[in-house]
């Protein structure tokens, strides 16, 4: 029963985290740093949302065995499946919402419901400890391999995601698209979500699944 819990709150928290994901991306104000990369190409070419996302997922996966070599563990290959399913929970919402607002205040009031439920999701597929989200892995590979926090190591995955967006959208678009003060807030928003969620819940939530 016990694994029953887990799987069950593994899998709400992916549900809660790509609307999160979702509801960011309809602000206008920009998009959370990882997801600024598929957000921009499927902006640009006109690309499924949820496929682009899937492909940087898998992507980030890529990574995470370059940078660990052998420390990577085939476990970690099932990132690639559940970016695949994570990537049509994205499509689902993406296809579902509709945001049609000029209203900064409601917009900002958006992003903030946006940061907390990815905060919240995040927290909850985490802690549950089944398969990573495969960013979430790139971060942990990244403080892995250069021996650093986790906290620096999400630093840097969302800077070069940040640069690695501005770059695409000046070279392909000939401006910037996806980054804007929800990134900024996102960068900072999420982190401060997630600890908070924890503070409150995380000793509850283990308790029911352990």
């Amino acid at each position: 029963m016990k694994n029953f819990y887990r799987g069950l709150v593994y899998c709400i928290g992916l549900v809660i985290l790509a609307l999160g994901i979702i509801l960011n991306t309809k602000t206008g104000l920009g998009v959370s740093p990882i997801i600024s990369i598929p957000y921009s190409i499927s902006k640009i070419w006109n690309i499924n949302l949820g496929m682009a996302t899937g492909c940087i997922y898998i992507l980030c996966v890529a990574g995470q065995m370059l940078l660990l070599g052998k420390k990577f563990r085939i476990f970690d290959l099932l990132q690639i499946p559940m970016s695949i399913v994570f990537s049509e929970i994205i499509n689902v919402f993406n296809d579902m919402i509709t945001i049609n607002s000029n209203n900064l205040a409601v917009n900002l009031l958006l992003l903030i419901l946006a940061i907390a439920l990815t905060g919240i999701g995040a927290a909850m597929t985490v802690q549950m400890k089944i398969v990573p989200n495969a960013a979430d892995g790139l971060v942990q590979a990244v403080a892995d391999r250069f021996n650093i926090g986790l906290g620096l190591g999400k630093n840097i995955v969302d800077v070069t995601s940040v640069l690695i967006t501005l770059i695409i959208g000046l070279l392909a678009a000939r401006h910037v698209v996806g980054i804007g003060l929800g990134t900024l807030i996102a960068v900072v928003g999420v982190g401060r979500a997630i600890a908070l969620f924890n503070m409150i819940f995380k000793e509850k939530m283990l308790e029911m699944v352990q």
